[in-house]
């Protein structure tokens, strides 16, 4: 994968990935706004933000006509709101590529943040909340982030409290866009079939004015922790869900390969240890996975499942006895290959459309300041050793960093406690 990044005078990133023969093209916007850079008051408000802006521009008066040339494109479009970036995008045919760019430009730039319209995107905001509420593979998320992270930005929800959504004026909103959506804290990226030079002169145009202002910073995410700890959320389910894991490194950590292979080993492919162990040979569970996360200051190393009820305290047991085994035996040579290449794979084939390779780029700029290649990632995955792994092993699995978060049929805090054990 090549690349080019210029960056406009007035401090906007531009990112183009030629894909020469592709079809389609993708057109992303990614800013640095998402819930850690809210106020427990205001927390939502970049969800909600980015909800109203497809709810009408200067150049787009309504929501219809944005869906309206949007679908008579034939294209893929929306947007999505994370911790730490908010992102709007449309993929459509290489050819309608300058069409693409003053859609998404204008959802970015222009938005009218109608009152009307505010009033009744409040609804349609707590009906997705409590969509994902009845969601328990989802919802053990969110009490995953609480666990780990209480009360400050990253232990608050993405799409925030009913109460707190009902509550958003038109003032709140534009003040948060303008403290948050600036050039210094914006990246434009194009992945297709275009030409280089036409694309970086386009984005100059589409962006030349939007705002230069400073960018508002976010606390710094607090992660003390000394004993092991447990988060109910109580939910008569016919499954139980829970995650269960550590604090782990923030994205710069050169230490994150090593975590992303022992997740591999864990959890990643019906290969792995922990899909052989609990769905093959106990029965039990459809799905576990294991995973690294990293964002800019803080990260979590987490295994995942959903499982019988009368069966959670066993597969925990089995979960932390696999912790276990790592920090005491070296993976075999055979078995950390075969989880290299998996990931290796796996992020190739990840890789095929322009979406995925504008994402890909997209995420990394706006979080590290900095693009690696799929090239220089699979350089980092394959120098990991056995060694390194059973150190990393060593290191973050300690019995008073553990946390464990789960959602169903139980209200007894202490009997899970009494589980989180570990040599």
């Amino acid at each position: 994968m090549k690349f080019k990044k210029k960056v406009l005078s007035n401090g906007l990133r531009s990112i183009v990935i030629p894909m020469a023969d592709n079809p389609t093209v993708t057109v992303l916007v990614l800013v640095e706004a998402g819930s850690k850079y809210e106020t427990k008051e205001k927390n939502g408000i970049s969800h909600f933000l980015e909800h109203m802006c497809f709810k009408g521009t200067v150049n787009r008066p309504t929501s219809n006509d944005i869906s309206k040339e949007l679908d008579g494109l034939g294209c893929e479009s929306n947007a999505f709101t994370g911790q730490e970036v908010t992102g709007y995008y449309a993929k459509g045919k290489a050819t309608d590529f300058l069409k693409l760019l003053d859609i998404v430009s204008d959802l970015y730039l222009n938005p009218l943040l109608n009152q009307e319209e505010i009033e009744k995107e409040k609804g349609v905001i707590v009906d997705e909340i409590n969509m994902y509420e009845d969601i328990p593979m989802r919802k053990v998320g969110n009490v995953w982030m609480e666990l780990l992270y209480g009360n400050q930005p990253a232990g608050w929800t993405i799409s925030g409290a009913r109460e707190g959504v009902r509550k958003m004026k038109r003032g709140d909103l534009i003040s948060y866009r303008k403290a948050h959506y600036v050039a210094e804290a914006t990246t434009v990226v194009i992945a297709g079939n275009v030409n280089e030079s036409l694309v970086f002169k386009e984005i100059a145009k589409s962006f030349k004015n939007v705002a230069a202002s400073k960018k508002r910073g976010k606390k710094k995410t607090r992660t003390a922790q000394t004993a092991p700890r447990v988060l109910i959320h109580h939910k008569d389910t016919d499954q139980s869900h829970f995650i269960l894991g550590t604090h782990s490194f923030p994205i710069g950590d050169k230490r994150n390969p090593i975590l992303a292979v022992l997740a591999g080993v864990l959890g990643s492919g019906m290969s792995s240890r922990l899909f052989r162990k609990i769905r093959e040979e106990m029965g039990v569970g459809y799905y576990v996975n294991a995973s690294n996360s990293a964002f800019t200051d803080h990260g979590f190393f987490a295994v995942s499942a959903g499982v019988a009820n009368d069966r959670i305290g066993e597969v925990v047991k089995v979960v932390l006895s696999e912790f276990e085994l790592l920090k005491k035996e070296l993976v075999s040579q055979e078995e950390i290959n075969k989880v290299k290449e998996h990931l290796i794979g796996t992020m190739y084939l990840g890789l095929e459309s322009s979406d995925s390779l504008a994402e890909f780029c997209g995420i990394q700029e706006i979080i590290r300041h900095e693009v690696r290649t799929p090239q220089e990632k699979e350089r980092l995955i394959r120098a990991v050793t056995s060694e390194q792994v059973r150190n990393m092993a060593r290191k973050i699995f300690i019995e008073k960093k553990l946390n464990l978060a789960l959602i169903g049929p139980f209200k007894d805090l202490i009997k899970f406690q009494k589980i989180l054990k570990i040599k």
